[in-house]
């Protein structure tokens, strides 16, 4: 399942790199900047297809509801494209994200980064990896030393807990707070030691659900920002090396 799940990342990324070469159709969705264009519909499809014919009785959990979720063993989450707005501006930062659930559980997550060529995998109890390197956390044990990375839902001019609050209180305590656009690859980063924590509200589960298992895996600890454990269905998620854990969530509090 993770060699076919890699390969499937892979190719699902060509297919965005191919549309990026087109003009794109890009349309909005809830609103104004809940974007979608042609190549993530196009991704999905490819993804959802693929997995029908290779795991018929599986679930699929899809971003653009081309998938079904069904009462099973397995269920697959699907990010066809992490960063639409980004790549609908060509700015290079995306990715597809995909995860297996198994009974409930992460147990298998796959991130590729078509642009830089990166492809993160995560399997239960087998470790975290970027491109066949062994990835593990940062070992930066206070705020004050750390680099970060945030996110703001697109409903964030509309709802009171957008996140601006947050934002504010954590700045100045950091070296810095990054804004990729992509919560897969903030977490793949995170994993890998590039990034010491990351926060965010309100994403949908497969945009955080393959990160989860590579932080994890990787060395890192993930709770919601009240400090509990993290599920699929968590309405937020942070994600640090371990040491930062406690701090950041205190700060996150106020």
């Amino acid at each position: 399942m993770k060699d076919f799940a890699v390969e499937l990342a892979k190719e699902a990324g060509q297919v965005l790199m191919d549309h990026l070469k087109r003009r794109l159709a890009v349309k909005s969705k809830s609103s104004e900047i809940d974007l979608v264009t042609e190549a993530d519909v196009a991704s999905e499809k490819f993804i959802v297809e693929a997995i029908h014919d290779r795991y018929p009785e599986h679930g699929i959990l899809s971003e653009e509801g081309l998938g079904q979720e069904q009462a099973g063993e397995f269920l697959w989450l699907v990010d066809p494209l992490d960063g639409t707005t980004n790549y609908a501006h060509g700015y290079p930062v995306f990715c597809v994200s995909i995860a297996l659930q198994r009974e409930g559980e992460i147990v298998l997550g796959v991130t590729y980064d078509p642009v830089q060529d990166e492809l993160f995998h995560a399997e239960k109890g087998q470790g975290a990896y970027c491109n066949g390197r062994r990835l593990s956390v940062s070992g930066v044990a206070s705020l004050r030393r750390s680099l970060l990375a945030t996110g703001f839902f697109y409903t964030r001019a509309f709802i009171e807990d957008n996140n601006l609050a947050e934002f504010g209180r954590i700045m100045p305590r950091v070296q810095g707070v990054r804004r990729g656009g992509s919560a897969a690859l903030d977490t793949a980063y995170v994993a890998a030691g590039r990034l010491d924590g990351y926060w965010e509200f309100h994403l949908s589960p497969w945009d955080w659900a393959a990160g989860d298992l590579l932080v994890r895996q990787a060395g890192g600890r993930i709770s919601d920002v009240s400090g509990q454990r993290w599920r699929l269905r968590s309405n937020s998620m942070v994600a640090t090396n371990g040491p930062l854990h406690g701090e950041l969530l205190a700060a996150l509090k106020g």
